[in-house]
C-alpha cells in the first residue's frame, strides 16, 4: 500500500489503529496515532440508527431562563405585543 515516500517526514502509519467509541463500539482504522478515542460512532450517530438521540439537553431552557433573569426575555415580548398593537 506505502509506495516511494520520502524518509524522515512522514509520521507513523498504524494499519490498524484501534477506535473506542463512548458507546462500546470498536472498530480498526489506519491512522498516525495507534488509539483513537470517539463520543460519537455510525453505531450510536442518530442519522445512522435513525433514532433521535438528545446528547446535551436543556440548553434552550438555560438560555431562557437566563434571560429571564435578566428580564431581555420580557422587555422584547413587550415591544413585539406594542408593535403589533400600534399596526
Amino acid at each position: 500500500m506505502i509506495k516511494n515516500m520520502k524518509k524522515d517526514i512522514h509520521p507513523v502509519y498504524y494499519p490498524k489503529a484501534r477506535v473506542k467509541c463512548a458507546c462500546g463500539n470498536n472498530f480498526t482504522v489506519g491512522s498516525t496515532k495507534p488509539e483513537i478515542e470517539v463520543e460519537i460512532c455510525s453505531a450510536c450517530h442518530p442519522f445512522y440508527t435513525g433514532k433521535d438521540k438528545i446528547i446535551e439537553t436543556g440548553q434552550v431552557e438555560r438560555y431562557r431562563a437566563r434571560l429571564a433573569k435578566k428580564g431581555s426575555l420580557k422587555l422584547k415580548t413587550k415591544k413585539a405585543k406594542e408593535k403589533k398593537e400600534k399596526k
